[in-house]
């Protein structure tokens, strides 16, 4: 039975009282819509008034937009909701996960390679900072998954690494930042992604520990967070058939689900076995992850039967809320079970003084100069030079005036992705300094270069080539790994033994896995400008490398460390 008094409601009897009157006052379309957690509308498209006074949802997640016209639209979402809403986004690496001029502070992976907290509290406060100044009151984030694999393509950067003592000391200090700005973190994606080298988006993934392992590791992050009372955590699309098989030891292959449609690792494992007492929230819904499971019209309400109390995003939101509305109809969804969803719902909003919620009137300021200076410092602590095997570097343009420079990815193509544009620059920068700098244009391709030029001549147009990998972790993609241009590998470093070649990722780290003969690997983790300037610096030799691998960029492989 749900009791609102302890930990993470900490409720009074008087309170509780009131959301019980207030539940039972709700008609059912109402608690129906509390259940939902919906895609943030867009003003220019849709009446946010008559929306909310139409669906009259639990929540909303928008994405980065114009601060004056996401905080407008918020204000119009909340006035028109007799229950307070909840307005999150991804604030992951920054405030730009919910304005399009907030600060993209850094990649989580790029904050342990500071391996200092100081950090992580620093990407909380400046993300919670700048996101409560336009009315969000949630956060999905952090990321408490663990980089167990270096093929995942979504896990990645959005990680702290691929140690859990690392990703809860990272993780704690985002929490603070966060909650001192009064934005409630919901920690995700439980049970725990980056084992499988495959993308929730995509299918659904499998966690594949055994439950011990799986205590050892992920239980001891969930664990350590429930104890300390979150609030929130996010449910993902991903299997643990170790769990659920401990759990019922007679499943059947065919019966074993995903978390988000799972009563034995929700009501089982989550809630009875680590303690779990907070709001559960799904991933996205649209995913094919999640439609994988079963017919649409039965895993919704069979993902608030497993113990799930909000439904992330919509494809037909009519038809979702109608699905709903059918499986109470016909018994398949009690009543009780959708009010003890409602109550933790309300129970969160008022444990977090959303019912106290003032008009948010003062004006903005963003303080984003303050917040770049944050940013700069710890991309100065992070970056980490993994090999200088012939010491190429500092690079000097005594040494090295002509440099050639690739770049890899450099693309908006795949889903949500941070969008920063690294080349220009790379090449502004890098030419103020006295380098002349001539871009390897993949658009048009030399044919004698590629199939007749020798090193000679390689080396009569250059003396370093820097290869640039900006090939960001996104939903809906397969890999992240190095995709040279079909026609002969003709951006490939061929020439890597004869002509001093170094590479430097923005991203992945563990793009030496598909160069293990280069000579020089660099990673930033995060493509920001901050991160840009600092590598910059550091390779030119004003200042020194400082960063630690939070993960293994070798990839276990002896070939990528000769």
């Amino acid at each position: 039975m749900l009791d609102l008094t302890k930990k993470p409601y900490n409720l009074t009897p008087e309170q509780i009282q009131q959301l019980q009157d207030k539940v039972q006052a709700m008609s059912l379309e109402e608690k129906i819509g509390q259940l939902f957690f919906v895609i943030g509308q867009d003003e220019e498209q849709v009446d946010i008034k008559k929306f909310i006074e139409t669906y009259r949802p639990g929540g909303m997640m928008y994405r980065p937009a114009p601060a004056e016209k996401i905080k407008r639209e918020l204000a119009a979402a909340q006035e028109a909701s007799d229950i307070p809403l909840f307005f999150s986004a991804n604030l992951e690496s920054g405030g730009n996960g919910i304005i399009s001029e907030g600060t993209w502070f850094g990649m989580p992976l790029q904050i342990a390679a500071t391996d200092d907290s100081t950090h992580a509290y620093e990407l909380g406060n400046v993300a919670g900072e700048e996101a409560a100044q336009v009315g969000c009151n949630m956060s999905f984030s952090p990321i408490v998954d663990i980089d167990k694999n270096f093929r995942n393509p979504i896990t990645n950067t959005r990680t702290f690494g691929s140690d859990q003592e690392r990703v809860i000391q990272m993780a704690e200090a985002q929490i603070k930042g966060l909650q001192e700005n009064q934005i409630l973190p919901v920690i995700k994606h439980f049970p725990g992604d980056g084992v499988d080298e495959r993308d929730q988006h995509l299918l659904s993934s499998v966690n594949s520990l055994s439950a011990e392992d799986w205590m050892a590791s992920y239980g001891k992050i969930y664990q350590t967070f429930i104890d300390q009372g979150i609030a929130s955590i996010m449910i993902g699309h991903i299997f643990q058939p170790a769990w659920e098989r401990k759990l019922m030891p007679e499943i059947a292959d065919a019966d074993l689900k995903p978390a988000s449609a799972s009563k034995l690792l929700i009501d089982g494992l989550l809630r009875e076995t680590l303690g779990f007492n907070g709001l559960t929230i799904t991933d996205a819904t649209p995913m094919l992850g999640y439609n994988a499971i079963m017919p649409r019209e039965k895993l919704l309400p069979a993902t608030i039967n497993a113990g799930v109390d909000m439904i992330l995003f919509n494809k037909n939101i009519d038809e979702d809320y109608a699905f709903i509305k059918q499986a109470v109809a016909d018994g398949t969804l009690q009543m009780e079970r959708i009010e003890e969803a409602v109550l933790r719902i309300l129970g969160t909003k008022m444990a977090h003084g959303l019912f106290d919620l003032k008009e948010l009137s003062a004006p903005l300021e963003l303080n984003l100069a303050e917040h770049a200076e944050k940013a700069a410092a710890a991309a100065k602590k992070s970056v980490t030079l993994v090999k200088d095997r012939d010491q190429l570097l500092p690079l000097t343009v005594e040494r090295y005036p002509r440099i050639r420079m690739v770049v890899l990815g450099d693309s908006d193509d795949g889903g949500f992705k941070e969008g920063g544009k690294v080349t220009e620059h790379f090449q502004a920068q890098l030419e103020s300094l006295g380098f002349e700098v001539t871009l390897y244009d993949r658009s048009r391709l030399d044919f004698h270069e590629i199939f007749e030029e020798g090193v000679a001549e390689m080396e009569e147009k250059f003396d370093l080539a820097l290869y640039i990998a900006n090939i960001e972790t996104a939903s809906n993609q397969t890999t992240t790994r190095l995709d040279w241009i079909h026609l002969m590998a003709a951006d490939a470093p061929w020439f890597m033994k004869s002509i001093p070649t170094v590479f430097i990722s923005t991203a992945n780290p563990y793009h030496l896995f598909d160069v293990p003969a280069i000579s020089t690997y660099i990673n930033t983790y995060t493509g920001n400008k901050e991160s840009i300037a600092a590598v910059i610096r550091k390779m030119t030799g004003a200042e020194a490398f400082e960063g630690i691998s939070p993960v293994d960029p070798f990839c276990g492989d002896f070939t990528t460390k000769l």
